[in-house]
């Protein structure tokens, strides 16, 4: 095991604690678990919050809420969906336009901490990058699913989707949605690192083109300050989204604008030097080296 791949947040883990090192890491587990609770409080306590599952659901009998690549299926599928469904999915657009599309990926789809944690262990085994087919295969896929969707008018994806398998398994029993989880889990660690969701999930695929122009972003304010320590790239999903915005020249953007970002916050939790942060699309200022960057302690002297 590589020098590296141990070491990866332990200079953000001694400067923040530990706490403060993954602090939107457990936000993030805290707001997946949220929703789940949301949506099993129902089937197995009797207290019925949100009725349905993330295709389409119901908060307290009043919120209609869909998800708007289920709801382009049935368009192309010939089927016009009822308006409570189409308000639900205007709905959901609308905040995921404004969030950040793929922030759905790392905070809300029951599928992310199996993938976060085959990455984990690909890391800590230091094994290869292996097969990476290129990201564009998430659009095709997408583009498949509503073709196979208008030539067989039923909503084809979510048929095979895991996530929609992986929640209705968690809710009404898993069956054979374990061999699926299980499938994508040792695909991730032994032959593409982070295959899944950046390079064939047509669900991130649609997401990130909903919030390609969301408000809500990560920006590299004090890139100055960086040490190129690389903790970023090791915990980023989609660490391609990150130079622009880190190693730009003087005049380019410090903001995260590609669409692939998940907004999951890793760059941020990980950086000993804070250079990350979260921010709008119109703050495009940077910061001076000593606005942020905070000594070391001497180890001989503490």
């Amino acid at each position: 095991m590589s020098k590296e791949a141990l070491l990866v947040g332990q200079e953000a883990i001694a400067r923040k604690g530990w706490i403060g090192a993954h602090r939107f890491l457990l936000l993030r587990r805290a707001s997946q678990l949220g929703f789940l609770a949301l949506f099993v409080a129902g089937p197995w306590f009797g207290l019925w919050i949100v009725e349905g599952t993330l295709a389409g659901s119901l908060t307290l009998g009043t919120l209609p809420l869909t998800d708007p690549l289920v709801f382009l299926q049935s368009l192309v599928a010939g089927h016009w969906p009822e308006m409570t469904a189409i308000i639900g999915a205007l709905i959901v657009v609308a905040a995921y336009a404004l969030l950040g599309g793929r922030t759905y990926c790392s905070w809300v789809c029951p599928i992310n901490p199996v993938t976060d944690a085959a990455n984990w262990l690909h890391r800590r085994l230091n094994l290869p990058k292996g097969w990476q087919p290129k990201r564009s295969t998430r659009l095709w896929v997408l583009a498949a699913a509503l073709i196979v969707s208008a030539i067989t008018g039923t909503i084809a994806w979510e048929v095979v989707n895991p996530v929609t398998m992986l929640h209705r398994g968690i809710l009404f029993g898993m069956g054979f949605t374990w061999a699926m989880v299980l499938a994508i889990f040792l695909f991730d660690t032994l032959m593409a690192r982070h295959g899944w969701c950046g390079h064939l999930c047509p669900v991130g695929a649609f997401y990130g083109l909903v919030g390609s122009k969301s408000v809500v972003r990560v920006s590299a304010k004090a890139r100055a300050a960086c040490d190129d320590c690389m903790d970023c790239y090791a915990v980023c999903p989609e660490m391609h989204v990150i130079s622009p915005a880190l190693k730009g020249k003087d005049g380019d953007t410090p903001l995260i604008l590609a669409p692939d970002c998940t907004n999951c916050g890793r760059c941020i939790d990980v950086c000993s030097e804070n250079v990350f942060s979260f921010t709008h699309r119109f703050d495009d200022t940077l910061a001076e080296p000593s606005d942020h960057h905070t000594p070391a302690p001497d180890p001989q002297t503490a």
